[in-house]
């Protein structure tokens, strides 16, 4: 499951990148595409899944019979890290090539110094008369972005802020390279430069997943938030069959790093026009799917933090998850997670039922926390949702630390959800 878990993220150096790994993994399990712009023919036992903007992806299961209701799961296809901007390059003392980025979400900066990086993301080309999307991933190390020696700055270990517009921008040619962005991007495309018309480009971190710990039991890989969990909801998903009184739905949203308002995140119709597609290509009418809905029930999954081995007074006196202690729970008074008595003893009960173990999270009362897609989703689509996900370490670093059991008994949980 480890290796599995390093190879879609490996496989996904961005969200259109995670949503095209999804894409393949349904395809291979017998699901079939449906698209916006088309008609849509479902029917009793049918598969299916459908693609918003590349970087948001929804696949749904159908029962033989009667729908009952729903039995819904969602995670998010992005990561935190640095978009590319226009004209990227910039010349230093006519020496250096560097790249003009800016900040994608909330990341540890300093995380991302020092460290092997590339480039990956789409661009947009013409072809006989329509809007194509090509996936770009530049395989190779192609920059870095160096630190100041400490030599130059001895006030380094004493705390450093670094500034996104000077501190953090990548180191990617000599001036003799200057120039060749676009053509490195176009080859790595398989198009020729003239022909990209626009382009939705990030860095990455090259380093791989790796085992560690005296017993192999922790793991360290980039974008385990939250790609650990749509891995996690794909594996639930292909298992799920069209047995049952439920529908099942498990949607990875694009953009819950920087709010989720966009047309294919969490904020957008997506999962409700899923929803109303569904009814129309049944024959039903509205009454009958408010109806579904009300009996409905979603899981939200995103990462969870873990009780930091070097400062536990960070984590709430109470609730404290541990790395490898299970699924967790999370909680919030203001409802920044949606979890409330019901939801949290259908989540209780699934865990039992999955044999897996589960624990509670809650932000301690004078830190403020994050907020992820549970409350906003239920905004356009109002059903009973729990949010959980997987303890973790360092969530926003370039490069994250979480358990290596943790991940089956997620996938484990959703599997017996969907076969619900």
């Amino acid at each position: 499951m480890i290796e599995q878990l390093f190879g879609f993220i490996e496989q996904s150096p961005t969200g259109f990148h995670a949503v095209d790994t999804i894409r393949r993994k349904l395809e291979k399990a017998g699901f079939t595409q449906l698209h916006e712009t088309d008609e849509w023919s479902v029917s009793g036992g049918g598969k299916y899944f459908v693609i918003r903007n590349g970087s948001s992806i929804a696949a749904f299961v159908l029962p033989a019979g009667e729908i009952e209701g729903f039995h819904m799961a969602a995670a998010h296809s992005d990561s935190p890290s640095f978009k590319i901007k226009e004209k990227p390059e910039m010349t230093v003392d006519e020496k250096y090539v560097k790249l003009n980025c800016e900040k994608y979400g909330g990341m540890i900066l300093s995380t991302w110094l020092d460290r092997p990086l590339s480039v990956a993301g789409r661009v947009i080309i013409k072809e006989k008369g329509k809007f194509v999307s090509k996936l770009v991933n530049v395989d190779k190390d192609l920059l870095v972005i160096p630190n100041v020696a400490v030599h130059m700055n001895r006030d380094m270990n004493k705390g450093v802020e670094y500034n996104p517009q000077t501190d953090m921008l990548p180191l990617y040619a000599g001036i003799e390279n200057k120039g060749s962005f676009t053509e490195e991007i176009a080859r790595a495309a398989g198009v020729e430069k003239e022909e990209i018309l626009g382009s939705d480009l990030f860095l990455y971190v090259r380093e791989k997943g790796k085992r560690f710990g005296a017993g192999g039991e922790f793991i360290c890989a980039p974008r385990l938030d939250d790609l650990e969990c749509a891995f996690a909801l794909t594996e639930g998903i292909v298992c799920a069959e069209g047995s049952g009184n439920y529908g099942k739905i498990a949607v990875v949203f694009d953009n819950e790093e920087v709010g989720s308002a966009t047309k294919q995140g969490a904020d957008s119709t997506f999962l409700s026009d899923i929803l109303l597609r569904i009814r129309e290509a049944l024959g039903k009418t509205d009454s009958w799917l408010c109806q579904r809905i009300a009996r409905s029930f979603m899981i939200s999954a995103d990462n969870a933090h873990a009780v930091h081995p070097n400062h536990p007074e960070k984590a709430d006196p109470t609730n404290r998850p541990y790395i490898n202690g299970g699924i967790v729970i999370k909680y919030h008074g203001s409802q920044r997670y949606t979890t409330d008595g019901i939801s949290s003893a259908v989540m209780e009960d699934l865990c039992m039922e999955a044999n897996v173990p589960c624990q509670t999270y809650a932000n301690r009362s004078d830190i403020a926390g994050g907020s992820t897609l549970g409350n906003i989703s239920t905004a356009h689509v109002s059903v009973d949702t729990v949010d959980v996900g997987l303890a973790q370490l360092a969530m926003h670093s370039a490069y994250e630390t979480a358990g290596a059991e943790d991940i089956a008994y997620l996938v484990k949980m959703l599997e017996v959800f969907f076969k619900r």
